[in-house]
């Protein structure tokens, strides 16, 4: 029961630290780290969880006391994590303030007022259980889990059906490379946009701190805070020292910065909100950019083939040499430019298998005949402890990064960011706050997928609570009908429905996200000037 526990959690483990790694930005401090570590942790270790545990109701081992043990540790921690420690470091760590008693009382005040209208919120929800079902014996925790377990359900089906089908096409599209450079050329062009935009306000908010400053003089209460900001500006400009402001100037609203503590707060927390901003968007711009120029090198060799003598020339280093230099541009050459584009199309289409036996699954929940692809299989295999357990842990998995995928995608574009070593504090506590939070519901919709049976239940069905018992006016069914909604949903997505009806509103699209079938349509011609200065500029610099 426990062979694939021991083994997937070590790996769980070094992918949390890993993905800490690769995006948190350089000045996260490390109890940041530590706290979106080990809610990561938490959170995937209830979906490692589930697979021992439908081996375990399966083969009828009644030993599961520690299935029981390390569920129960997975979801409170989770839970008192996402609703209440996250939320009070995330607003500690974008509060402006000076000192920590401060920073406290900004974040305690922002979380309070969300906290009373969530319980506003669910104190009329109880009321109307109350008055709907006078009867009703439920326990308040079971109610609050139901709950709490049936947003995550609603809210992550349409998570999950936008991953469904947008990680099979996006992958499938980005494995031809005329299409792939047509999407960078529209992102690079979008993206210098805003770095310049970025470029701007940080250039504006640093004349701000600066003119406030040179007013400021060395006798006033308010200077011992402009000396942090001051500091703010000496470090930035020490660790960037090729960032030179241009064109920064003062609107109507920035000479009064030096007037109390609060406005003080409020100027460093704008410096160091625009300070993050700017190097985000350099930090993706010039991910785009390599990536052309990465496909650039692509194109050319694989033109150039038989008088390369098929092997990869790359415009980025210097050439090999050795005994083995030669072999390795010549395998460089089959797996850059002709390997790896069939074996993204290959993932592509195994992917797209899986997303339909999903969508199978899901709209097959309400009819009593089982065509779950996935029941199916591991009950074939019951008596085989490994199989069971990674037959189940590879679907759950796959529906866990669809979700996410569309979480992370939304969030991107209105609540924070995912970047590569630029990720702030606040992002990362927003983004580990959201996975903490969507792991469970993921899961409890695994196992109805699963349907080992009315006589047989999981450790994590038994806690989690079933819904229909807890919130009564949702339906018998409201478990089994709500996935319908997700299947016609992800159809529609997958047939760019919505696409077609935004294009037909006309000025009301500038309302609606941008999506990759959008930057297709043709090469972007300032995105191609600027990919073509930046190729010239690698040149000057080999």
């Amino acid at each position: 029961m426990w062979v694939f526990y021991l083994i997937s959690l070590p790996l769980t483990v070094g992918m949390v630290l890993f993905t800490l790694r690769y995006y948190a930005a350089p000045h996260v401090p490390r109890y940041v780290l530590l706290t979106v570590g080990y809610t990561w942790l938490s959170s995937l270790s209830i979906i490692i969880l589930v697979p021992a545990d439908i081996w375990t109701t399966i083969s009828s081992n009644h030993d599961n006391g520690g299935i029981s043990f390390f569920w129960s540790w997975s979801y409170w921690s989770t839970f008192l994590l996402t609703w209440a420690v996250v939320p009070l470091i995330q607003g500690f760590e974008d509060a402006g303030d000076f000192t920590v008693s401060e920073r406290l009382k900004t974040s305690l005040h922002v979380n309070l007022i969300f906290y009373l209208i969530v319980g506003s919120i669910g104190l009329f929800g109880f009321i109307l259980l109350i008055m709907m079902h006078k009867r009703w014996s439920g326990s308040l925790l079971g109610l609050a889990m139901a709950c709490s377990n049936t947003f995550g359900l609603v809210t992550g089906a349409f998570l999950l059906g936008f991953g469904l089908s947008e990680i099979p096409k996006s992958i499938w599209r980005n494995a031809d490379w005329t299409t792939r450079q047509k999407v960078l050329s529209h992102k690079i062009a979008k993206m210098a946009v805003r770095l310049d935009d970025a470029h701007q306000e940080l250039s504006n908010a640093i004349v701000v701190a600066q003119d406030t400053s040179n007013q400021m003089s060395r006798r006033d209460p308010l200077r011992c805070y402009m000396d942090v900001i001051d500091d703010m500006l000496t470090q930035m400009f020490r660790e960037d020292p090729s960032f030179k402001p241009q064109g920064g100037r003062l609107g109507e609203s920035d000479i009064d910065y030096d007037t109390d503590e609060k406005s003080m707060a409020t100027l460093r927390r704008h410096l160091r909100g625009a300070t993050e901003e700017y190097y985000r968007y350099k930090s993706v711009y010039m991910t785009y950019v390599l990536e052309a120029l990465q496909l650039e090198d692509k194109i050319k060799n694989y033109e150039r083939r038989n008088s390369t003598g098929w092997k990869y020339i790359s415009s980025f280093r210097p050439a090999r040499t050795g005994k083995f230099g030669s072999l390795c541009d010549t395998l460089e050459f089959f797996w850059q430019c002709i390997l790896r584009k069939q074996v993204q199309k290959g993932l592509a289409v195994i992917l797209g298998v899986m997303s339909v036996t999903i969508l199978l699954a899901e709209a097959t929940l309400l009819p009593s005949v089982d065509l779950s692809l996935f029941s199916i299989l591991i009950k074939s295999v019951g008596t085989q402890e490994v199989l069971v357990q990674v037959l189940a842990f590879v679907p759950l998995m796959y529906m866990c990064i669809c979700t996410y995928y569309s979480l992370f995608k939304i969030g991107t574009l209105v609540f924070y960011s995912l970047t590569p070593r630029q990720t702030s504090s606040v992002s990362l506590l927003m983004i580990c706050s959201m996975i903490a939070r969507y792991a469970p519901p993921i899961s409890y919709n695994f196992l109805n997928l699963i349907r080992l049976g009315s006589d047989k239940t999981t450790i994590f069905e038994q806690r989690m609570g079933n819904i229909d018992n807890a919130v009564p006016f949702f339906g018998d069914k409201f478990n089994r009908i709500y996935p319908l909604i997700m299947v016609i949903y992800t159809l529609l997505v997958a047939s760019n429905f919505f696409d077609r009806v935004f294009d037909s509103l006309g000025s009301w699209k500038r309302y609606v996200f941008e999506t990759e079938t959008e930057d297709m349509d043709g090469f972007d011609p300032s995105g191609l000037i600027i990919l073509q200065k930046d190729i010239g500029l690698s040149k000057e610099a080999m």
